[in-house]
């Protein structure tokens, strides 16, 4: 089955369900495909000082990275849900430019790559996206108020009509009534609109061991989890940030992707057990074009519909 417009497809009982409830695919670290290893490292900010070096700034691409295909083929594949982790770099002579990163800083601009997504929302009217914007690294106290009107005002001007206002319980149909396809989260409290929803709550398992990952996760959907507003179950794996990385990071024919690649069917596995315990919303990973990902979450929902 081809998931690039799977919503529009989904039973018409999960037309009118909150999208809350709706078991969503989504993407982790979203544009780290783009990363430049020709930039400064932003993290491990320990490592700052060592940018000029060629060699570790392709450690740290190499484990940087944890997707492998563009925005546009994250969104053909059926991820619904984006992580973008926004960033200015120092000195840019653009004063209102601005990038995304993890670990190091992409090739492409922000601008560009919205425009990109408002491209493809324009041509899948009835795929309702979810866009997290967070982090802002380099947005210093003098220009914060600068880079923070001129994003959202770019985000209002391209998106426009697009944009789904903040509401109770938005549904695939309230949306499609409405002509709107497009959800933007913006972590920051300050700069709340009624066109930007506020910070979405990831949990994750903040290792690399499988049974850590599904306990934190357990515990955030049995006590944590909000009803009434979307949340994120992070299946990512997260390197350590002591020495312990060494014993990954040394690993001359290993990478971040292959180790999500050897972890995902198993988690996926757990996934679907757990879901029949504790249903889940958005659903996020690495790799997102890998192991019938996509197909797993929004099968989930197949479930939910026969359900009810």
């Amino acid at each position: 089955m081809i998931y690039t417009d799977w919503m529009s497809q989904l039973p018409a009982e999960l037309h009118t369900i909150p999208l809350f409830k709706l078991a969503i695919p989504g993407s982790h670290d979203s544009m780290s495909y783009d990363l430049d290893i020709n930039s400064r490292i932003i993290e491990p900010k320990r490592l700052r000082r060592f940018s000029r070096i060629y060699c570790l700034r392709k450690i740290v691409h190499t484990w940087a990275a944890t997707q492998e295909v563009s925005i546009t083929e994250q969104l053909n594949a059926g991820a619904r849900y984006f992580d973008l982790r926004i960033a200015r770099k120092p000195n840019d002579t653009n004063p209102t430019r601005l990038y995304f990163h993890h670990g190091l800083y992409t090739r492409t601009d922000v601008e560009t790559v919205l425009m990109e997504i408002n491209m493809w929302a324009g041509s899948h009217p009835k795929e309702v996206l979810i866009l997290s914007l967070s982090h802002f690294e380099g947005f210093d106290k003098k220009i914060a108020a600068q880079l923070h009107n001129h994003l959202i005002g770019f985000i209002k001007d391209l998106f426009g009509a697009k944009l789904l206002l903040k509401t109770n319980t938005p549904t695939l149909k309230s949306c499609w009534n409405q002509g709107k396809n497009i959800i933007v989260s913006y972590d920051n409290r300050a700069y709340q609109q009624s066109v930007l929803w506020r910070k979405i709550t990831y949990y994750y398992g903040n290792s690399m061991d499988r049974t850590e990952i599904k306990a934190r996760l357990c515990q955030a959907l049995e006590k944590e989890k909000s009803s009434k507003y979307f949340f994120v179950c992070g299946l990512n794996p997260t390197l350590p940030h002591n020495s312990r990385i060494l014993w990954y990071i040394l690993r001359v024919c290993d990478n971040f992707t292959n180790v999500v690649r050897r972890g995902m069917p198993k988690l996926l596995q757990w996934v679907k057990q757990q879901h029949d315990k504790t249903p889940m919303n958005i659903v996020a990973s690495d790799v997102v074009t890998r192991h019938d990902f996509v197909a797993t979450i929004v099968k989930l929902n197949l479930k939910q519909g026969k359900g009810q």
